[in-house]
């Protein structure tokens, strides 16, 4: 069985309406489905993405303005990396400083340039240089998971979502699958003496990796749960279906399928320009309307 790649990465922050403004005037993404936080429905769940919100470009945020700020450390995916063409790194290190936005003398991973830099919660974000042409973010490189162990980690990832280890650079670990254009890559860090994360503004809540459809989720599942993993019941998240399990480092992990997408309640030419609930909340439309930020 086999997740191929990142679904998507979704993140918390404190304020709707900066967050906004950085990842699409700032970044060039997308909005791409204004919906809330099913769980939390007087919540926004954003999502950001490329044009059409492709499986592998997704990074979405639920904001929630009480939260603490909270600490980027071990058991979190601890950063989140863009893929661009690596022609266009000088100028998106100009578009950064002319917004303001500090980032980090340009390294090097695993052969390819990496610009590092921070969004407004302080979400650690990085540019990661590929082939390619234009100069716009093309979907997710990588994310990074920080976990005290490796070892059972990489398992999950190697023997049930399709990965296979690719290089080691001191703690870090590479990992990479097929099949999908972005998000192939996985970097686990190990660090056994790191301070654990805590939850809240800033910090990553859970990463998701593909499942091909119902199917391939649901086979998968049983894959999971047969290897002693605590894996939950297929819940309907409108756009497609997920499944979550803590990996052995604590790194909350959903695998959710590619189908239906982000068409499935309004057309592609108007994707995130109006507020989409699931039936069940309609009835409270007007009160969800008045909590949320507008934006």
């Amino acid at each position: 069985m086999s997740a191929p790649g990142l679904h998507h990465i979704t993140a918390i922050c404190a304020d709707a309406r900066a967050t906004h403004e950085f990842y699409t005037r700032k970044l060039g993404l997308r909005l791409v489905k204004k919906t809330v936080n099913y769980d939390d429905p007087f919540t926004y769940h954003l999502y950001f993405g490329d044009g059409a919100g492709s499986p592998g470009t997704i990074l979405t945020f639920f904001p929630w303005g009480g939260a603490p700020r909270g600490r980027v450390g071990t058991g979190q995916a601890s950063a989140i990396a863009f893929a661009v063409p690596e022609g266009a790194l000088d100028a998106w290190m100009a578009r950064l400083a002319g917004e303001a936005i500090d980032f980090a003398t340009p390294g090097e991973r695993f052969g390819r340039p990496v610009v590092a830099f921070r969004d407004p919660d302080g979400i650690p974000l990085e540019l990661i240089g590929v082939p390619g042409e234009g100069d716009a973010i093309l979907g997710f490189h990588s994310a990074t998971l920080s976990v005290t162990g490796y070892a059972h980690t990489a398992k999950l990832f190697t023997e049930h979502l399709g990965y296979r280890q690719e290089g080691e650079e001191g703690e870090r670990f590479r990992f990479r699958c097929g099949g999908a254009p972005w998000g192939q890559v996985l970097d686990i860090r190990c660090l056994p003496g790191g301070q654990y994360g805590t939850m809240g503004s800033g910090t990553v809540h859970h990463v998701a990796f593909r499942a091909a459809d119902d199917a391939a989720q649901v086979a998968l599942q049983g894959v999971l749960a047969a290897a002693g993993y605590n894996v939950t019941p297929v819940r309907n998240r409108t756009y497609f279906k997920s499944i979550y399990l803590r990996e052995p480092g604590g790194v909350l992990v959903e695998v959710a399928t590619d189908p239906p997408g982000f068409t499935a309640d309004e057309p592609l030419a108007e994707l995130g320009k109006s507020l989409k609930l699931p039936g069940w909340l309609e009835k409270q439309r007007e009160l969800i309307e008045l909590a949320l930020p507008k934006l």
